[in-house]
């Protein structure tokens, strides 16, 4: 996955990793415990700086001002990422469509934009190499014109990359581009060009950030809001100025006041309640705008290219990229209302599927059904509150000083987090006469980052007989930090793999990475599926199959009651079903396009269907198979029944969706499907329980 990434490191960064030799690192080893930094919180007398917010931009101005030795906290609401920061399209790129602008609109300010963005993006490749890698992005060209066009736009992206160019772009002929991208549609294409960009695990990047600040010295806590701001006047003005804010532990409700020179509000979306809150009459300065995403298999995109698709029926940039071995397609943009909980509607789901359409070759059937999981990020798009015309939403971030001395970083994107961090910092520690010297950000490794090699997998396989998919993936997750993960895993009892027992098997996650997960503040069972590992993102299905045993785990470390256990896994099936597609997923059953099938004999297959979902979910399951075997005596090993589910098992999601069934029961009549050994299993049990005609079930159907 990881091209082994250079950069020409320029003089400047050398200085200032020169310079973090002398940053000190108290948290080195062991991490404070969450009681530990609310303890911290509570009993500093005064901190320089206290950032609200835990995504991407917050967390980089907690670890860009503890690392210029300034006395740093960091609360979040939520948990850390649980916003825009983990939704994104996990690119690290400098914005291509936004450089064709700058070029067809001379547009200077949108071409610096992209040339600073383009610098963030060898940082953080750099600074995470496990969490990060070039990526090559195919565009397909079906206009001969066209060709030119587009090379000049990417040759001019390299271009504006300087030595920070991660690879140079290339054109393809039409037959070499379909080898790269066998499922990209024949049909009047004229060739494609590659370029590069980053790509990240985004929630696991901001927990970095917020990890390596948290080493660094900073006390950071999640579940923590802010009920009010602190304010006290000024001795020389009499203005009443920002102090700290009166702050409430979600977990245990308990309240206290935080105290601090500096308030940052870095809240993304939800920017303009923190800025009331200093100041009723202030006028809302974000625009938020809903995009959305959807999971489909990985089989959709090859391993290691993604598809830009440059103009979509109504005029946006859709991305289909393989991502930790699955495939994200997106993404939409639609004006939203501010939520904490943005759910993916339908309309856009079906949209991004019409969309990937266009570019796929007829030969692969684009199905609804195989949508794994959808989610929808709020982008925090802004108006500048100092501009003359405030309806204008400004392109890049905004950095906003209240008359109270509140500092507001609002705006930007992901790939600049840092480079807003330092700017939010440096007028911060202006505003506020902070004794600090310049950022040390630039070069500074994240947690989990020093110690990666491209080959650490190996070494964790040999010295602790972890299955080669889950070494790899322990090693691209934690990085160095891996090893920690590897010897809290425990024996499995098995020849191979000797210890690491998965979460569920067709996903590399394992049971002690929750454990580890607690050690990283995770408070939730949500915050385990979402952004501790990416099951939830990944395979909502998968998910809902590994909570139990996930609630199990944290019960036990965290002390959890049974009735707390018990509302644990209501609130991450709740999680599931809303924010990540579940629900648009059962609004799909009813429907029976494609089934050549008369009327009776749909109702007799359904009927039949549901003798084996007796709780008429709408899908069935091995577990629902294995339920009906027991009544008849049937003995048939689990992992057996799992193997023969996935013979025809195409999505190899666990599941067998009623609209699924039907087509298969179609296609058996056609005679398309035969020797089955799942249909040989089912015709037992169907006589066995008094059922007439022979029922054979592919589940090929997916998730959402």
């Amino acid at each position: 996955k990881h091209f082994i990434f250079t950069s020409h490191i320029h003089t400047a960064r050398l200085a200032y990793v020169e310079a973090q030799g002398e940053l000190k690192v108290p948290f080195k080893d062991a991490l404070p415990t969450r009681e530990e930094q609310l303890s911290t919180l509570r009993n500093t007398e005064v901190f320089d700086v206290l950032v609200v917010g835990g995504g991407a931009t917050g967390s980089g101005c907690a670890l860009d001002a503890v690392t210029r030795n300034l006395k740093t906290a960091l609360v979040e609401r939520s948990d850390f990422s649980s916003g825009t920061s983990s939704r994104s399209t996990k690119l690290i790129h400098g914005g291509v469509r936004y450089l064709q602008k700058a070029i067809m609109k001379l547009d200077y300010e949108q071409y610096m934009m992209v040339k600073e963005a383009l610098h963030e993006r060898a940082n953080l490749l750099n600074i995470a190499p496990h969490l990060s890698a070039p990526l090559p992005i195919m565009l397909p060209v079906y206009k001969w014109w066209q060709l030119p066009y587009y090379w000049a736009g990417i040759k001019m992206y390299d271009l504006v990359a300087g030595s920070q160019c991660l690879k140079s772009s290339y054109v393809l002929s039409k037959s070499k581009a379909l080898e790269l991208f066998p499922m990209l549609k024949k049909d009047k294409l004229v060739g494609a060009i590659v370029y590069y960009d980053g790509q990240h695990n985004d929630a696991r990047m901001n927990l970095a950030i917020a990890l390596t600040a948290a080493r660094h010295g900073a006390a950071i806590a999640n579940y923590t809001e802010v009920v009010h701001l602190l304010k006290k006047p000024d001795p020389k003005t009499g203005q009443e100025k920002v102090c700290g804010a009166h702050c409430r532990d979600i977990i245990t409700g308990q309240e206290f006041d935080v105290r601090a020179r500096c308030v940052i509000n870095a809240t993304g979306p939800f920017t303009d309640s923190l800025r009331k809150m200093d100041n009723q009459k202030t006028a809302n300065i974000c625009q938020p705008s809903a995009g959305v995403h959807i999971v489909i298999p990985g089989y959709y995109s090859p391993d290691n290219m993604g598809l830009l698709d440059p103009a979509t029926s109504d005029g946006r940039v859709i991305f289909f990229l393989p991502w930790e071995k699955m495939t994200v397609a997106g993404t939409t943009d639609t004006p939203t209302e501010v939520t904490a909980h943005p759910i993916p509607v339908e309309d856009d789901i079906n949209f991004i599927l019409s969309e990937v359409r266009n570019y796929l070759s007829p030969d692969v059937e684009v199905r609804r059904g195989d949508v794994l999981a959808a989610w929808s990020g709020i982008r925090p798009l802004v108006t500048d509150p100092n501009s003359k015309d405030t309806q204008s939403i400004c392109r890049n971030h905004i950095v906003n000083i209240s008359d109270s001395g509140l500092i507001t970083i609002a705006g930007g994107k992901w790939t600049t987090y840092r480079s807003m961090a330092e700017e939010t910092l440096d007028a911060a520690i202006k505003a506020h006469n902070l004794s600090a010297g310049p950022s040390r950000t630039v070069g500074l490794m994240l947690d989990g980052g020093k110690d990666w090699t491209p080959t650490l997998y190996i070494r964790l396989v040999q010295d602790y007989g972890l299955e080669n998919e889950v070494a790899q993936h322990l090693a691209a997750t934690y990085g160095g930090r891996a090893f920690e993960v590897a010897k809290m895993a425990k024996v499995t009892g098995k020849r191979w793999p000797i210890v690491g027992k998965r979460l569920v098997s067709e996903f590399p996650y394992i049971e002690s990475e929750v454990q580890y997960a607690v050690k990283e503040y995770a408070c939730t069972a949500i915050d385990v599926i979402a952004r501790r590992t990416r099951l939830g993102f990944l395979n909502v299905q998968a998910a809902d199959e590994a909570l139990p045993r996930i609630v199990e785990i944290m019960g036990n470390e965290l002390q959890w009651t049974e009735q707390k256990k018990k509302e644990e896994l209501e609130a991450a099936k709740k999680y599931l079903h809303l924010e990540m597609g579940y629900k648009a997923r059962s609004e799909q059953l009813s429907k029976t396009t494609e089934i050549s099938l008369t009327a009776p004999e749909i109702a007799r297959y359904k009927k039949r269907f549901y003798k084996f979902d007796k709780e008429s979910k709408g899908f069935i399951t091995t577990v629902d198979v294995q339920q009906v075997l027991e009544k008849l005596s049937i003995q048939i090993d689990e992992n057996a029944l799992h193997e023969i589910l996935n013979e025809v098992d195409l999505n190899k999601n666990g599941q067998v969706e009623l609209d699924e069934f039907l087509q298969l029961m179609s296609a058996v009549q056609r005679g398309q499907i035969s020797d089955s050994r799942l249909a040989i299993l089912m015709k037992t049990v169907e006589e066995g329980l008094d059922l007439r005609g022979p029922v054979s079930v592919d589940r090929s159907g997916g998730g959402v």
